[in-house]
């Protein structure tokens, strides 16, 4: 069944903390590889196969603009995960505002941290 492929690509991408990450990133705005690249301490091969993962799944779409290859979540790409968890009646509509808020906020409260923790005694 072609759902069931789609579901399992999406699942499966989601399972990585690193994608997840990237993900969360890309929230943000639209990146280019070698900017999606630089947080992680992994290869741009690593990296690019990541993505690779994520649009195979929908999960976003990548664009060459000259020699630049850019990335950009693709907002329908959790559609159907998302309606396939609500049909257990336990999971809220997917809210993107919702979850870029959240994700702001916990964003905000890991660089005070950090800064805190920086800061001269």
């Amino acid at each position: 069944m072609p759902a069931d492929r789609d579901l399992d690509r999406i699942f499966a991408a989601l399972a990585d903390p690193t994608r997840r990450a990237i993900l969360s990133m890309l929230l943000e705005d639209d990146m280019a590889v070698t900017d999606v690249a630089a947080p992680f301490g992994i290869s741009l091969a690593a990296i690019s196969k990541h993505l690779a993962t994520l649009a195979g799944a929908g999960l976003i779409r990548q664009e060459r603009r000259g020699r630049i290859i850019w990335c950009k979540l693709d907002p329908e790409g959790m559609r159907a995960a998302a309606v396939w968890m609500r049909s257990f009646g336990q999971v809220d509509p997917l809210d993107l505002d919702d979850f870029e808020r959240f994700l702001a906020a916990e964003l905000g409260l890991a660089a005070e941290t950090e800064g805190v923790a920086e800061a001269p005694e």
